[in-house]
């Protein structure tokens, strides 16, 4: 009766003994603003598939190729599968650990030990054999919810691991879809500084006439001749952008270098698709970073109460069966060889605790890490969806302005070519003209691109791309 006063009293104690946390976990803060800029429209772009998105067949075959043979989704991917693994190893925990044993040895004691002596005295030979078959089992008794805990933490890991992919898939998207926009951009500026090359040419020859008629001097003709020169010489460093940005593609698509097959229409008239951005509380269920970092803090948080749960006492229940002898014929056909043990255990650790208080308060600040992880997700990802919306608002007054801009340049060059061939106009007037258009003209392409890119980086910004 005293005994089981003594271990009532034990296990009574024992949680008390449960170091206090300096800093105790919080929930984190899950607020967001209402709306994005006042809008109530719930119309949310990133539940939409990629393939309806991106309207561009060429651009859905590189995403969809990437999508089977980029590199580092593949190894992402197989980070499930070792998620997996750990949740199935962990499941294994609750069930019984059941092994065979076969095993011979040889024993030689001591003459002047008392086992010694007392087997000289009943004919043990001095050379004792051991044979055995066997079987044991152990099985630790969940009391504390300890393997419980540890399982479901790393399920949330599994998921998380998930999530990890959705969010690489997305800025693989993104990634894919911005290099393709940018290289169409190059495209157009190739084919307008080429056009600009031919206009630029026929000013030149009209320069050396004018040179001829001596109606101006040979420092025109110089400046003529730079002017295109210089502008041939920027062909080639597109040309080599063009071939650095097809091997990034190629790369991300996961093949050799080779000619990456886009659309060769006019880019100026690709219009951006249109993005709804929905509400801000929908950033916590698309956005695959934010889910990952919430599952990541349920995983925190199951290995604190696991790391608590090692202060309790541990129940453990093992047993064996089989036959054992030190001749091997009566192995198996005597019944007196055959042997059964079966005993429990209770194991509490008393004294030097300091590990396990360590991996207590290490647990706790981990599961705190994870807090703040997940809230500085939800604040990125409402950061990113803002300044990709004023981008799409800003890009667009200016594409409309930079294009009134080009056309009153392209305007202005004309005339003063025609002021030029009468002789009411300087050549600097024409070249200055000249380069102010055709410099408008790659501005307007390059405005184009930061629109197209906005556009896909507030599609991924709102967790879309995974699906």
């Amino acid at each position: 009766m005293k005994r089981r006063h003594l271990l009532l009293l034990w296990l009574a104690v024992l949680p008390g003994c449960i170091p206090a946390l300096v800093n105790a976990p919080r929930e984190p803060d899950r607020g967001v603003p209402d709306t994005f800029a006042g809008s109530t429209d719930e119309t949310n772009s990133a539940d939409v598939k990629w393939s309806e998105f991106f309207g561009d067949p060429r651009l859905a075959a590189l995403i969809d190729t990437a999508l089977a043979h980029n590199q580092e989704l593949n190894i992402v991917s197989l980070e499930l599968d070792i998620g997996q693994y750990e949740v199935d190893a962990r499941k294994g925990e609750y069930w019984p650990k059941v092994g065979a044993r076969v095993g011979t040895g040889i024993e030689k004691v001591g003459r002047t030990t008392s086992q010694g002596v007392s087997d000289e005295a009943h004919g043990v030979p001095e050379h004792l054999l051991d044979f055995n078959l066997s079987l044991y089992a152990s099985w630790e008794i969940d009391a504390w919810g300890k393997l419980r805990s540890a399982t479901r933490a790393a399920a949330a890991r599994y998921l998380a691991s998930v999530e990890g992919r959705n969010f690489t898939i997305t800025l693989l998207v993104q990634e894919i879809a911005n290099s393709y926009y940018e290289l169409l951009a190059l495209d157009a500026q190739l084919a307008v500084l080429r056009q600009n090359l031919a206009l630029q040419q026929d000013a030149l020859e009209s320069v050396r006439a004018q040179k001829d008629a001596a109606r101006v001097t040979e420092l025109a003709v110089k400046r003529f001749e730079a002017e295109v020169l210089k502008n041939e010489s920027r062909q080639y460093t597109i040309a080599q952008q063009q071939v650095a940005l097809e091997n990034r593609i190629n790369f991300l698509v996961g093949r050799f270098p080779q000619h990456v097959d886009r659309d060769p229409r006019d880019f100026t008239s690709l219009l951006p698709p249109a993005v709804h951005a929905g509400l801000p509380a929908q950033l916590l269920v698309n956005r695959p970073d934010v889910k990952q970092a919430e599952l990541g803090l349920s995983a925190a948080a199951l290995d604190v109460k696991v790391a608590r749960a090692s202060f309790f006492p541990s129940l453990a229940i093992t047993a064996a069966f089989g036959t054992q002898s030190f001749d091997i014929l009566k192995l198996v056909t005597t019944p007196a060889s055959l042997f059964y043990n079966a005993a429990t255990e209770l194991l509490a650790p008393l004294f030097n605790r300091n590990q396990l208080t360590a991996n207590y308060f290490t647990a706790n600040s981990k599961q705190q890490q994870a807090v703040f992880n997940y809230e500085r997700a939800i604040l990125k990802g409402v950061a990113e969806v803002g300044s990709q919306l004023g981008a799409i608002e800003n890009l667009e007054k200016s594409y409309t302005l930079r294009a009134a801009a080009a056309e009153k340049l392209n305007e202005s060059s004309a005339i003063s070519a025609d002021l030029f061939a009468s002789a009411r106009a300087d050549y600097v007037e024409v070249l200055l003209t000249r380069r102010e258009a055709l410099e408008s003209q790659l501005e307007l392409i390059e405005t184009r691109k930061q629109q197209l890119n906005a556009v896909v980086n507030l599609y991924q910004a709102l967790g879309g791309g995974w699906r």
